[in-house]
C-alpha cells in the first residue's frame, strides 16, 4: 500500500473497544493491543537505552507521531530522571490526529494523559512547534521522504514508529533510512518494533550496526541499531 500525503490531510480513524485508535487508511492500530505504554517503554525507551543515556539537551526524533504517546512517555522518564531543562523531541507525521483524538487515545494511559494538557492546548490552536517548561516539541507535518531531508537537525535517538512495513512500506525504504542516518548524531541509536528483513537490510546499508532484540508481547523480535 502506498499513501502519498497531500497538504492538510489528517488521520482517518476507527476506535476498537472505544479506546484503541485504528488507522483506516493503513488498517493498523496505533499502539499495542495489550498495553501501548508498556510497549513504548520496552521498544523505544529501553531499545535506545533510555533513560540511562539522557543528558542535557538530549534530542529524540521519530517517524510517526500518532497519538503522541511515545513523546509523553519519554517526557515522563525525563522528569523522573531529574532533568528540569527541556527535552527536545522532533517527530515527522503525514496524517496528524486532532487534539480531541489524541486526548481520547491517551486517556487509556493516565500517566501520560495527565501531562499532555499543555501540549494539546497549543495543538488545538494549530501550533506544531510547542514549548513548555521541560519540552521543546517540533511536529513536522508532511511526507517524511520530503520533510526529513529538508530538516537541519541531528538527533541522539530515533523512534521508528510508522505503520507496519507491509502496509506502509514507503516509511521504511532505503533512501529514507539513509536520511535517518544523515540526521543522527555520533553514537546515536534507533529502535523500532519491526524486525522485517528488508528494514534491517536498509538500516545496515545506511550505516547502522543492527541488532535483532526481543520484542514486546506477542512480537518475538524487534530491531535496535547504533550508527556505525
Amino acid at each position: 500500500m502506498t499513501q502519498t500525503p497531500t497538504q492538510n490531510q489528517t488521520a482517518e480513524l476507527t476506535w476498537r473497544d472505544g479506546t484503541l485508535p485504528v488507522s483506516t487508511r493503513f488498517d493498523d492500530p496505533y499502539f499495542s493491543l495489550e498495553n501501548g505504554l508498556a510497549e513504548t517503554r520496552h521498544v523505544f525507551l529501553a531499545g535506545n537505552d533510555l533513560p540511562a543515556r539522557f543528558t542535557e539537551g538530549f534530542h529524540i526524533a521519530e517517524l510517526g507521531f500518532g497519538t503522541g504517546l511515545n513523546m509523553f512517555a519519554s517526557l515522563l522518564e525525563w522528569r523522573q530522571a531529574g532533568f528540569t531543562t527541556p527535552l527536545h523531541f522532533t517527530s515527522f507525521e503525514a496524517f496528524p490526529m486532532t487534539a480531541d483524538e489524541m486526548d481520547k487515545a491517551l486517556a487509556a494511559f493516565p500517566e501520560t494523559h495527565t501531562i499532555a494538557t499543555p501540549f494539546l492546548t497549543e495543538w488545538v490552536k494549530g501550533a506544531r512547534r510547542i514549548e513548555t517548561q521541560d519540552l521543546i516539541a517540533n511536529i513536522i507535518i508532511g511526507d517524511a521522504r520530503t520533510t526529513l531531508p529538508a530538516w537541519e537537525g541531528k538527533t541522539n535517538a530515533w523512534f521508528l514508529d510508522g505503520f507496519s512495513p507491509a502496509k506502509n512500506p514507503e516509511l521504511w525504504e532505503q533512501p529514507l533510512m539513509a536520511e535517518v542516518a544523515n540526521h543522527t548524531a555520533k553514537g546515536g541509536t534507533l529502535a523500532t518494533y519491526t524486525a522485517a528483513g528488508f528494514v534491517r537490510r536498509n538500516l545496515t546499508v545506511a550505516g547502522f550496526t543492527v541488532t535483532r532484540s526481543a520484542g514486546y508481547g506477542r512480537k518475538r523480535h524487534m530491531t535496535t541499531a547504533t550508527l556505525s
